[in-house]
């Protein structure tokens, strides 16, 4: 069973589509009139005014794709039911964490486009962000280990693929799109239920006692303490970058 077969039953209400990551998808996409979105989930981010087709392995996130949605078709990163050379691009938002060969299916991107593969992913390279730092060190342990640093993801893109750019993605304080770092100045919204049910991270830990020390900390005015510095800016650098690989 896919993974969000589980966990992807709440998913559209939860992961929608900010505005300005679409802006920045968008630019790095650049000329491409045809599109794969591989790992499609529910639709997000897949660009309007440019022919698009999805593969998702989960029937659950199929499922909840609007009437409005591209196609999307059953499948998987590593072997994509896609024709050689049938699209411009193919782009991966917030997905290659999830496959269980990240070359193969990276081959498998710039086996179906003919122009550019684009990538929305998380690096490990930054000091890291409370939540997983004072509260939830167990996801940070994981995520270490299953993300590439933005060095050895450009080498791998570079050899695979051709040419690589990696911008970072600076995730604003109001973002509506409700991944794992997106509350970062809204902390009281981790301990929803609802929340946390469109982060997978949530998925693969026992969360209940670092709930407790959050709530706790809150209550208390600690956390506030801790990150006072944070209230005050309107977008912040957590990790996420922009992938833009030119096919060579």
């Amino acid at each position: 069973m896919a993974l969000y077969d589980e966990i992807g039953r709440t998913y559209a209400g939860q992961r929608r589509p900010d505005p300005r990551i679409a802006s920045l998808i968008e630019a790095a996409l650049g000329d491409a009139a045809s599109v794969a979105n591989i790992g499609a989930g529910t639709g997000s981010y897949e660009p309007a005014g440019r022919s698009v087709i999805g593969v998702e392995p989960s029937a659950v996130m199929i499922a909840q794709r609007p009437a409005s949605a591209a196609p999307c078709l059953a499948g998987s990163a590593e072997a994509l039911p896609l024709a050689t050379n049938s699209v411009d691009a193919a782009m991966a938002v917030l997905s290659v964490h999830h496959w269980p060969d990240l070359e193969r299916g990276l081959c498998e991107m710039a086996r179906v486009a003919r122009k550019r593969v684009v990538l929305l992913t998380w690096v490990p390279d930054d000091p890291p962000f409370w939540l997983t730092r004072d509260y939830f060190p167990e996801i940070l342990a994981y995520d270490r280990d299953i993300f590439p640093s933005a060095g050895i993801l450009a080498a791998l893109l570079e050899r695979l693929i051709g040419p690589t750019r990696i911008s970072p993605l600076a995730i604003p304080h109001d973002c509506i799109d409700g991944f794992l770092c997106a509350y970062w100045r809204r902390p009281q919204a981790y301990l929803e239920p609802m929340v946390r049910s469109g982060m997978s991270s949530f998925s693969r830990i026992d969360a209940r006692a670092g709930l407790d020390r959050l709530a706790a900390d809150l209550d208390s005015g600690r956390w506030a303490e801790r990150n006072a510095g944070l209230l005050d800016l309107t977008a912040l650098d957590l990790g996420y970058r922009v992938v833009a690989c030119d096919i060579r």
